[in-house]
């Protein structure tokens, strides 16, 4: 598949089944990550890999202790502990952040979205899926704590990443004229 029909067909599918990548593949997936835009050379991503039982179990241990200190219902609660296992494989990215005078938080915030945006489209590029998600367990003090993120670091988002467990819906056409201007 060429780049640009990659990005142009871009979609998030809701359902996602093993395999997921590993060796090779999962490799390529974080290299695509690490050439995301970087100014100064600061390198602000981590990527947490949760996967198999053991794994998606860690985080959905994390997520209901986030709920339950929430006092959430059962329902949420239960909604927290199914949240990691909807693919095989979950990367947690986080933007670490560095304090640079000629590069701002934000920027290294934008820089870790453009990498988990790469390492999606790495994934479909080699015939894997995926979607992106945050959500309100990304910012929740506990959950952040569990992960190391500190200060100024912000978990940018939760990839999930597997094989395709559904049909791929096509594309919506958009409208440029909704989103384009020229001065």
């Amino acid at each position: 598949m060429d780049a640009l029909t990659l990005l142009l067909n871009r979609r998030s599918l809701p359902k996602l089944v093993a395999p997921a990548p590993e060796g090779e593949a999962l490799e390529a997936i974080f290299q695509a990550g690490l050439r995301a835009p970087d100014h100064a050379g600061l390198t602000p991503w981590r990527f947490i890999v949760s996967q198999g039982e053991e794994g998606l179990g860690k985080l959905s241990d994390i997520l209901v202790e986030a709920a339950k200190a929430d006092g959430a219902d059962e329902a949420v609660i239960e909604k927290a502990a199914k949240s990691p296992f909807r693919a095989p494989m979950v990367i947690t990215v986080v933007a670490k952040v560095t304090e640079h005078e000629k590069v701002p938080t934000i920027e290294q915030h934008l820089s870790a979205g453009c990498a988990t945006q790469a390492m999606q489209m790495a994934a479909v590029a080699q015939g894997f899926s995926g979607f992106w998600r945050t959500g309100k367990w990304a910012y929740h003090p506990m959950v952040r704590e569990a992960l190391g993120v500190q200060g100024d670091d912000l978990i940018v988002g939760f990839l999930y990443i597997g094989s395709a467990g559904c049909r791929d819906a096509k594309a919506p056409a958009r409208d440029l004229t909704q989103f384009v201007e020229y001065l």
